[in-house]
């Protein structure tokens, strides 16, 4: 007679579903803090060249801005040349400011793939043992 032929108590079947089941949510928990580290890492130096890169053009930007009045100077006054960029910066902020803002206030915060996941995981699982 084969293993598989053997018959077996549904008592056994259980258990043994509960035991292998216990294993594989652990070996899952295992697997995503090893996954998240990994992700955490290299989130870490992403950020930091995001950064660096972001102080950089951020200078850039500066250099360009002080051009830009110099050269707006060479026709009007140069106090009238920086209020003019220093307008147009400020303007231009503040239409970011208030698009990020805006854009926040409809963002659903729920995470809506990892509840769609539970809902498939707990149908299945009520469909598998029907």
């Amino acid at each position: 007679m084969s293993v598989f032929q053997e018959e077996r108590p549904l008592s056994n079947l259980f258990r043994d579903l509960m035991t292998e089941t216990k294993i594989l949510i652990q070996q899952e928990m295992q697997l995503l803090k090893l996954e998240m580290s990994q992700k955490a890492t290299q989130a870490g130096k992403d950020v930091g060249f995001i950064a660096v890169g972001g102080a950089l053009a951020y200078a850039g930007l500066l250099v360009l801005l002080c051009a830009a009045t110099l050269a707006l100077a060479l026709i009007i006054p140069g106090w009238a040349s920086a209020l003019i960029v220093g307008l147009a910066v400020v303007g231009i902020g503040y239409a970011l400011i208030q698009k990020g803002i805006s854009d926040l206030k409809t963002m659903d915060p729920a995470p809506q793939k990892t509840i769609d996941s539970v809902k498939e995981t707990k149908q299945w699982t009520t469909n598998a043992l029907n």
